[in-house]
This record gives structure tokens, C-alpha cells and sequence, in this order.
């Protein structure tokens, strides 16, 4: 999940008050894709599904800033086959200041998605409306719960001895 210098997250000197600041936002990976244009942008009498994937990812960096990724991907589909294909690796360059080694990991896969969420949901809404389809609006994602799902995925099932 995470590749985070316990160094980078400590400044110099006295204790700050924590805080989260942006120094930059970029798109790393865009991807859209519209297989079956034109047919697919005919309106069909059934919604479509969407299957919706979401990933983060932090990293620590030699100068004591942080980068955070947030992939985003969906497929929407009907019957019929896929209607469109869409992904976003989205970045951001973040400096964290005044939180504990231990709570370092949730402030970068929790609190730093949620600032860089709408900036890539509004791509996505972009890209989707660019690409013949009523805009793609994601509902917002609790990334407090993805991140603790992730988490104990990582910790396993628990097997006693039999």
C-alpha cells in the first residue's frame, strides 16, 4: 500500500499542528475507451452496470513530501456488451506536516483521496460526456472504508490450530 520513510514524515525542530498541504496535482495514466461507438451510443431501455475499482497509493520521497495516487476505473456495460471503458491514475504531490509515524498511513490513503476525488471525478465526467454519453458522475467514495478493507485483506483470515 504504502512505501513511507518514517524520516520524511518528521520535520526539524519544534512540533507542528498537523496539516495537509497540496503542492501539486497531475494526471499520471488517462484511459478511455468506446469499443462499440457509434452503436453503443444509442439509448437503451436498461441502465447500464457499472463495475467501479478504486486503488491507493502513497509513497515518501527524498525531499520529505509525499506522492498519492488514486486509480479510479469503470466499466459501464449493458446486455449487449461494454458501453465504455474509463481509467485515471491521479496524483498529488502533498506536505505533511505535525502527524505521528502511526498515523501517517491513514492521513495519506484516507485523508489525501479525498482531496484529489474531485478533480478526477470531474475528468471522468468530462471524458464520459466527450465520449457520446451523458456525464459519468461517480458517487462520492468513503475512502475510510476501502482503506480498512484493504487493510484486513492484507491481514488475512485468522486459522486456528486444529
Amino acid at each position: 500500500m504504502t512505501d513511507i520513510d518514517a524520516g520524511a514524515a518528521q520535520g526539524q525542530g519544534a512540533p507542528e499542528a498537523p496539516g495537509i498541504r497540496i503542492l501539486a496535482q497531475f494526471i499520471r495514466d488517462l484511459s478511455f475507451e468506446n469499443p462499440h461507438a457509434p452503436e453503443s451510443l444509442r439509448a437503451g431501455a436498461a441502465q447500464p452496470q457499472i463495475d467501479l475499482g478504486v486503488e491507493m497509493n502513497a509513497r515518501g520521497r527524498e525531499d520529505g513530501l509525499f506522492e498519492v495516487d488514486l486509480k479510479l476505473s469503470a466499466q459501464a456495460g449493458r446486455d449487449d456488451g461494454t458501453l465504455f471503458v474509463v481509467e485515471i491514475l491521479y496524483g498529488g504531490l502533498f506536505q505533511i506536516a505535525g502527524v505521528s509515524q502511526e498515523d501517517l498511513e491513514p492521513v495519506l490513503l484516507v485523508e489525501c483521496p479525498r482531496y484529489l476525488f474531485p478533480f478526477a471525478r470531474r475528468i471522468i465526467a468530462d471524458l464520459s460526456s466527450e465520449g457520446g454519453f451523458p456525464p459519468f458522475l461517480l458517487d462520492p467514495i468513503d475512502f475510510a472504508q476501502v482503506y480498512a478493507q484493504r487493510k484486513a485483506e492484507a491481514a488475512g483470515p485468522v486459522v486456528g490450530n486444529a
